[in-house]
């Protein structure tokens, strides 16, 4: 088979330290076979990680607003150790995967199309579907219109409406932050290169229309029926733990986990204690 293989752009000068296992230097191959490689979804590239037993049962993830595949270097290996295959990638407009002209916050029904594409290339009828921030609101849109896509779900401090007193200062503050602060900004750019200025301005500016403002998708969330387990840190700094409450309510016989003292990125700052509960989660089914 030919491959088409390329260096991904803007990260050149990356020290390799800084960087997951999967992701050190290696060219991007447009293969299947291979356990890294960009794949065409919907007339855009795709940048993709796979890892685990091709025949193992599959876990899906999906990454937090302004992140990416580095996101997930914590669970990752815990998964594969597990014995699941494990499927990340950059969401259109992210990390190594091509530039996006706009978001579609808060319907995200590009993103949507792009998993429902990811799955049939990679031939996986089911998957478990873990998503954090964004991504776990992709993922509760993806579980109630396509329940038969998705065998378990799992959400990290996922948003169901615009909350403003928590949502709407938080949304200015990573914006004050980015414009601010060069570390932010250089932290963003090694996930997402040149693309992360656009990246970051089409964020915020998603999030100010007015479908955000009166967006709610909890009518929505009944029509899931798979296994489901709400995670949010009781101190989480971009919305209140009442999203996941309503979450857990509104989905029959969702487990709840309000992680105490927890904030916004709990996979990342607390990987030990979301490792375990995901992977009991995942183990009881």
């Amino acid at each position: 088979m030919g491959f088409v293989c390329k260096k991904p752009l803007g990260f050149d000068n990356i020290s390799t330290g800084s960087i997951p296992r999967l992701n050190r230097r290696l060219p991007i191959c447009q293969s299947t076979n291979s356990p890294i490689f960009t794949m065409l979804i919907n007339n855009h590239d795709l940048y993709i990680e796979t890892d685990g037993p091709t025949d193992a049962p599959a876990v899906v993830l999906l990454h937090h607003g302004l992140g990416s595949t580095r996101a997930w270097q914590a669970q990752v290996p815990a998964l594969v150790e597990a014995g699941y295959r494990v499927v990340v990638y950059d969401r259109w407009g992210y990390g190594r995967s091509d530039p996006r002209p706009n978001l579609d916050a808060p319907t995200f029904d590009t993103d949507i199309a792009d998993f429902r594409s990811v799955l049939d290339k990679l031939n996986l009828q089911r998957a478990a579907l873990i998503g954090h921030s964004d991504g776990g609101t992709i993922a509760l849109y993806i579980a109630s219109q396509f329940p038969q896509l998705v065998v378990a779900l799992v959400t990290v401090a996922a948003h169901i409406y615009l909350e403003r007193a928590t949502m709407e200062p938080g949304i200015q503050s990573i914006m004050q932050t980015y414009e601010q602060s060069p570390r932010f900004r250089k932290g963003l750019r090694r996930s997402h290169g040149e693309k992360t200025d656009d990246l970051i301005r089409s964020w915020h500016r998603d999030w100010h229309t007015a479908e955000a403002l009166s967006w709610d998708m909890r009518p929505q969330l009944a029509k899931i029926t798979c296994p489901t387990l709400v995670i949010q840190g009781e101190e989480d700094e971009h919305a209140s733990s009442q999203h996941a409450i309503d979450i857990a309510e509104n989905i029959s016989g969702a487990e709840l986990w309000l992680v105490p003292d927890g904030n916004h990125m709990i996979p990342q700052d607390s990987p030990k204690a979301f490792n375990r509960r995901l992977l009991q989660f995942l183990q009881d089914l």
